[in-house]
């Protein structure tokens, strides 16, 4: 399994109060794009994330977004490490992911860029 880098995810708000200050720190214009009613502007290692408070509490309890080259070797990697997967994997505006709880008991978020 190859990790490639991971994205910090931040609620926030008011996005669109938030994504200039994050294109400033980053250095780049974020991507945009909706989930499960909740607006998301990826910029740099930033993801922000904005809706419904019930949605956003879900969402919270992910420490982090991990890249991966493979999400079905890292599913095969981690179910046999112990971790639990919670969701997926499935098919995203990034790419296929899926969530898992590790045996310590952090929920992690993995995506790849296939279609």
């Amino acid at each position: 399994m190859e990790i490639l880098g991971a994205t910090l995810r931040i609620c926030v708000d008011d996005l669109e109060t938030a994504v200039p200050f994050y294109e400033r720190l980053a250095g780049g214009t974020a991507l945009r794009f909706e989930r499960g009613g909740v607006s998301v502007a990826a910029v740099g290692c930033f993801l922000l994330m904005s809706g419904p408070p019930a949605e956003l509490e879900v969402l919270r309890k992910i420490a982090a977004t991990i890249a991966v080259k493979d999400v079905d070797e890292t599913h095969a990697v981690l179910t046999e490490l112990g971790a639990r997967i919670v969701a997926g994997p499935i098919a995203s505006p990034a790419g296929r992911n899926l969530i898992a709880m590790h045996p310590d008991g952090t929920v992690y978020e993995y995506v790849d860029r296939r279609a």
